[in-house]
């Protein structure tokens, strides 16, 4: 399990490609990520927080504990041959060492090969921990992947736009994040072509991006040389806006969905 374990981290470490990014349509359970692995093209998984947390009637913020964190990751694994990657939060724990003993856990227990770790304090994007101590969990976070042998991909958030913050500062917190052992810069709040230039050219590393309506389109963000796009509850959401449609349409009495017929099974 350890030598397949480490071949799918390789693997994920690897689909991050500038130019060529890794497209992770986020995921929340075994059913969906048997969907999603299933469909042609699809390299790799990844589960979002929001989405794991909200169908379990919880809200997001590690609103579920490391137990069922580490358990809904678990589940999703042994459900799928792709390399998965977890949104972790904030490593539940509120200081590095914790942050280490559940990155090693959730490793270890669940089978993830990935993990998205943010520098938010609380459920909001700010405020942020300083950078000294953000950087450190991502040091915590990698030390904890070493220990098990597996070469986890970190993918580090740098919240500081969508916080409201100064770009000068994001652009310091990816770098020092990059430095304590991320491998990739989740960096949100790049809602416009000028600014992904910008912190292509200024993060010494691989970029990370979140993908909605009104942001720069897919095929752009490639040739810009993005290297990783995720969508986040973005998936969930259209999910539920489709199942929306069609209790509306078969309430009103009118023509059976199409989907109504999709094959699943696991």
């Amino acid at each position: 399990m350890t030598i397949l374990q480490i071949q799918k981290a390789e693997l994920l470490n690897a689909l991050h490609l500038p130019g060529t990014p890794l497209i992770v349509t986020n995921v929340w359970d075994a059913i969906t990520a048997k969907v999603v692995a299933e469909t042609p093209g699809v390299t790799a998984l990844a589960t979002a927080s929001h989405s794991v947390s909200n169908v379990r009637g919880r809200p997001d913020g590690e609103g579920i504990s490391v137990n069922e964190a580490i358990e809904a990751a678990r589940v999703i694994v042994q459900a799928v041959d792709l390399p998965v990657s977890v949104d972790f939060e904030k490593g539940y724990a509120p200081d590095a060492a914790g942050v280490a003993r559940n990155v090693r856990r959730l490793i270890e227990e669940s089978g993830a090969v990935g993990i998205n770790l943010e520098d938010s304090v609380g459920a909001a994007k700010a405020p942020q921990f300083d950078i000294p101590t953000a950087a450190a969990r991502v040091t915590a976070a990698r030390t904890a992947a070493e220990a098990t042998g597996i070469p986890l991909v970190i993918n580090a958030r740098v919240d500081t736009l969508a916080g409201g913050g100064e770009w000068a500062e994001a652009v310091a917190r990816a770098n020092a994040y990059l430095d304590a052992g991320a491998d990739v810069i989740f960096f949100l709040g790049l809602n416009d072509e000028n600014k992904v230039k910008r912190a292509l050219d200024e993060v010494n590393g691989r970029i990370s991006v979140i993908g909605n309506p009104g942001a720069v389109p897919l095929a752009r963000l490639a040739e810009l040389g993005v290297s990783r796009v995720s969508f986040g509850p973005g998936t969930l959401g259209l999910t539920l806006a489709a199942l929306q449609r069609a209790a509306t349409q078969l309430t009103a009495l009118g023509e059976y969905p199409e989907d109504l017929g999709f094959p699943f099974a696991l």
